[in-house]
């Protein structure tokens, strides 16, 4: 594998297809899009096809349809996981080759029964392939990383250290094993998407430290809470309102704390972003992991008083 450094920027923004884009998702999308564009990077778009039960059917074109509506247009071509089974099988082959991996038939209500957390019970039983699941075997946790925005992360050992699902007993691939193959290829030079996923990234660069690639920097957004829960598909955000860009921009960059002039609100999302490139300031976002919204959807957001 390839470890040396890419010397462009590169980003991207890896919805997956259960749902409409939701202003929740936008914060992700425009945090991530200003960040490469303001170095003069790339911006790539990836659709995270991997779990078809959760799949909405139509949902892959409308996101891309709302992001064009939002002037957030991608570089490159568009990657859909789906298409990309036998590079993750690849992977794998390797790995069981060297050892590295094993076939568990614990189910999940005996992992919960058990407090949680997987004990490596399947570790050493050499068990068939029939109806099970692929684990890792953990050799070199991570305890901890540094995010650009979130600061020193730390991990409980117990997590760190669990031997975690890289297939399903599904046959699906794992989120962890799939996100960081497609970045690493990609030449992904820093992770920009919501804090929700802090948990998942010490995994992460496990793989990458096991692959002998190049790690990405890490930057995780604060989420947008609205009555004590996460904006999401699965707490029924609202879409996004493709008609009206402006207003969700707008408050976007605000909710980044970006502090957007007051009569660019409800202005074309061209010229939005052709303000909010070259003004996008990192160190203007707040560090916090969530942060409270007084607003349940786009409809609702109010014309600024103008200064």
């Amino acid at each position: 594998m390839n470890n040396t450094a890419p010397d462009r920027y590169t980003g991207r923004f890896a919805p997956s297809p259960s749902g409409p884009l939701h202003f929740g998702s936008l914060i992700a999308a425009l945090g991530s899009y200003l960040q490469a564009r303001s170095q003069s990077g790339q911006w790539l778009v990836r659709i995270e096809d991997l779990d078809p039960p959760r799949e909405v059917p139509g949902a892959a074109d409308d996101i891309l349809r709302t992001l064009d509506a939002f002037g957030l247009h991608w570089d490159g071509e568009l990657v859909y996981q789906s298409r990309r089974h036998d590079r993750y099988q690849e992977i794998l082959d390797s790995w069981a080759a060297d050892e590295l991996t094993y076939h568990c038939h614990c189910t999940r209500k005996q992992i919960t029964a058990a407090g949680g957390l997987y004990s490596g019970h399947c570790r050493e039983l050499n068990l068939p392939a029939h109806n099970a699941a692929v684990r890792l075997k953990m050799t070199a946790p991570v305890y901890g990383f540094r995010d650009r925005l979130q600061g020193t992360v730390k991990v409980a050992a117990a997590l760190a250290e669990e031997d975690f699902i890289v297939r399903r007993r599904d046959g699906f691939y794992a989120y962890n094993l799939a996100v960081v193959i497609d970045d690493m290829d990609a030449g992904i030079t820093e992770v920009v998407r919501g804090a929700d996923l802090l948990e998942p990234t010490a995994r992460q660069i496990a793989l990458y430290r096991l692959l002998k690639a190049h790690e990405p920097g890490w930057l995780h957004l604060p989420l947008a809470m609205f009555q004590g829960h996460k904006l999401s598909k699965q707490n029924h955000a609202p879409a996004l309102d493709k008609k009206t860009p402006g207003n969700a921009l707008w408050q976007a960059l605000s909710f980044l704390g970006q502090q957007p002039p007051s009569q660019l609100f409800g202005a074309g999302a061209e010229e939005l972003l052709s303000w909010a490139v070259p003004n996008w300031h990192l160190n203007k976002v707040p560090p916090g992991p969530q942060i409270a919204l007084n607003y349940a959807d786009s409809s609702h957001f109010q014309r600024p008083a103008l200064s």
